[in-house]
This record gives C-alpha cells, sequence and structure tokens, in this order.
C-alpha cells in the first residue's frame, strides 16, 4: 500500500503527504481476494454487471422490463427514470440492483476499515460518475444504513460538488494559500482514462477564505479515448487546451495564479513520474523518463509573469480535496471514487487548519 512522500516545508512535491490542511495517509490501496481487486466489486462495472445478471434471471422465460439495450450502455439517466416513474418490474431490477451492489461497497468499505492507515475514519466522501446520478445517491444511502451499527460504522455523504468540478477544484488544496497571493483563480487538470478536462477555478477568498466558495469559472472537456492519441499527441492536446483557457482568462479580467494543479491516476512519485495505475492513458505514462508536470512547465513556463509552478496527484486524492473546507468537524475521513475501479485515499485534518 503506497505511502505519499513526506516533503511539504512550504511547497509541496508531486504525490506529497503532507499538504497545508491534511495529511494523506494513504491513497490508491490495492486490496486483493482469491477473486482479484476487493474495489473491483464496488466499481462502476460491477454495478453494470449486477445489473446484467438481475436482467437475465428476469429474462428466463420472458421479456425483459429493462429493454433491448446492454446493461452497460444504458445511462444514468435512463436508470433514473426507470427508478423514479418507470415500469415497476424494471424499477425493482434496478433497485435490486442497487441492493446488492450496496452489499458489495459495504463489504469492501469493511475491509479497507480493518487497514492501519483507514482505522478510526470517521466520514467517507464518494465521487466517481456514479455519484452523479440518484441511483448512485441511493446506492450511497443504502451503504450508509448498512454500516449503521456495526464495527466498522462510518458515516457516508455523496461528494458535495458534481464528480467533474470535484476533480478541478480539490487542485486548489495542493499548494498552501500564499500561491495565490494577488490572484484570484488557478488552472486546474483531470485526466482520467477516458477523459481529459481542463478548467480554471475561481478562488472566491473574498467570500470564504477557507476556499469553501471555490467554483469552476469555465472548463473544456476532451475525449481521448474516441480520438486514441499517443502520448506526445495527448499531451499536445492538454498544453493546448490549457493555453487557450489562459487566453480566455485575460480576455475576462482573470488573474491568474502561477499554478496548475493536476490530479491523474496511479501512485505519483515525488518527481512527478507515474510509479503505476496510468495504463488507461494513451501511451506508455509510467515509463520513468515521462514526466507531465515537467513537460508542461516546459510549454507553459510562466503565467502573469511569474513561474510556473505544477503539482500533480491522484485524482481521487484531488476529488477528495475538494471536501477540506467542509470536513473540519472531523478528525479523520476518506474518499472513495466510484469509476472504471475504485479509487481512495484517506486525510488526517492537520489542528488549526481551515
Amino acid at each position: 500500500m503506497p505511502t505519499p512522500s513526506t516533503r511539504s516545508p512550504g511547497l509541496a512535491g508531486h504525490g506529497a503527504g503532507q499538504l497545508a490542511a491534511v495529511h494523506i495517509d494513504t491513497y490508491n490501496a490495492e486490496l486483493r481476494d482469491e477473486g482479484g481487486f476487493i474495489g473491483d466489486r464496488a466499481s462502476g462495472r460491477a454495478f453494470r454487471a449486477i445489473l446484467e445478471d438481475g436482467r437475465e434471471r428476469v429474462r428466463d422465460g420472458d421479456d425483459d422490463p429493462v429493454g433491448s439495450t446492454p446493461s452497460k450502455d444504458i445511462s444514468k439517466k435512463k436508470l433514473d427514470r426507470m427508478v423514479q416513474d418507470g415500469d415497476p418490474e424494471a424499477a425493482g431490477v434496478v433497485l435490486g440492483t442497487i441492493e446488492e451492489f450496496a452489499q458489495e461497497f459495504a463489504t469492501v468499505i469493511r475491509r479497507f476499515m480493518r487497514l492501519k492507515d483507514w482505522r478510526g475514519t470517521q466520514r467517507i466522501v464518494v465521487g466517481g460518475g456514479l455519484r452523479d446520478s440518484r441511483i448512485g445517491e441511493l446506492a450511497i444511502g443504502r451503504t450508509a444504513v448498512l454500516l449503521k451499527g456495526s464495527e466498522h460504522e462510518v458515516a457516508m455523504q455523496p461528494i458535495r460538488h458534481h464528480p467533474d468540478e470535484a476533480g478541478l477544484i480539490g487542485c486548489i488544496h495542493l499548494a498552501p494559500s500564499w500561491i495565490f497571493s494577488g490572484h484570484d483563480s488557478i488552472l486546474a487538470v483531470d485526466i482520467g482514462g477516458s477523459n481529459i478536462r481542463v478548467g480554471i477555478v475561481g478562488l472566491n477568498v473574498r467570500k470564504a477564505a477557507d476556499l469553501s466558495r471555490a467554483d469552476v469559472l469555465m472548463s473544456e472537456l476532451w475525449r481521448h479515448a474516441d480520438d486514441q492519441p499517443d502520448r506526445e499527441a495527448a499531451v499536445a492536446r492538454l498544453v493546448g487546451m490549457l493555453q487557450g483557457l489562459i487566453k480566455r482568462a485575460g480576455k475576462q479580467g482573470l488573474n491568474l495564479a502561477p499554478f496548475i494543479g493536476l490530479g491523474c491516476p496511479g501512485l505519483i512519485r515525488e518527481d512527478g513520474s507515474i510509479k503505476k495505475g496510468g495504463q488507461n492513458l494513451p501511451g506508455d505514462w509510467e515509463h520513468k523518463s515521462f514526466n507531465l508536470p515537467q513537460l508542461l512547465r516546459d510549454a507553459i513556463p510562466k503565467i502573469d509573469g511569474h513561474e510556473t509552478v505544477v503539482l500533480m496527484h491522484n485524482d481521487a486524492v484531488v476529488q477528495g480535496l475538494s471536501e477540506v473546507p467542509f470536513m473540519r468537524d472531523v478528525e479523520r475521513w476518506g474518499v472513495m471514487t466510484i469509476g472504471t475501479g475504485l479509487g481512495n485515499a484517506r486525510f488526517t485534518n492537520k489542528p488549526g487548519a481551515g
């Protein structure tokens, strides 16, 4: 299990374990049993597999009330509609899926809570793609109920921001507040196995000094999975997206801080390379000679006349960091992101921070 780098007196390193407001106790834990990775039992793929199993049971000698669309291709919005006002039998299949998934998710969380670095976790926020739906919220709520009164009772709640925005907003917590002096916004990047999203995050410190009012002012999405670029083309496209946002920021009178925050899958080395976990990214991002933060610094050496600082961390960590201002009432908390796999990170608040 990875233990993040602890470098940090003033400016954290890539994948750092010490940030301004929190210790990152661990992230990207990969528990296994005889069936493989434990987290895979509570992933987006697992939800679809459970749905398909439920449909197959109903299909036996009868029509499928859910329809003819393969389970992997049914949109979350359509599943939401089935639960809210669809055919009762179709709703029953989806609700059964939610129940079975919640049972699996609760089992996974109990396993995590036995780990040394996860013991004593008081609250878990859940992000990722499934959270952006009513069925996802119901699965989270049902999991929370299943955990109540158990040996590993922990409060659970959906992540506050839309998952697409949380992955950008969390970037502001990678840097100490002094780096934002005289500026009102930053560039943020959320890299995933299918998409790359870039955005400008407004700090809104006049409204809330603790950054609780930070929001995404503008963003751009590129679904690289559709284009299947090589690594160099993907980096070039990312640089172009960032440069475009810098120009838009200038036209709108924003004062960008000389900072780019990055969330990226995998274990992040202190030098900014990716140790493992980047297998779904375009090209070989795990090669030791590939260093995305350095490439971005070379391409964008200055912002607002100051040398650019680029910091990268794991994408689940960054999504979790969007909750920092709202977690001051607990000491130890975590995040789990339900996507292709199950992203995870555990945090301990620093006394007096925030």
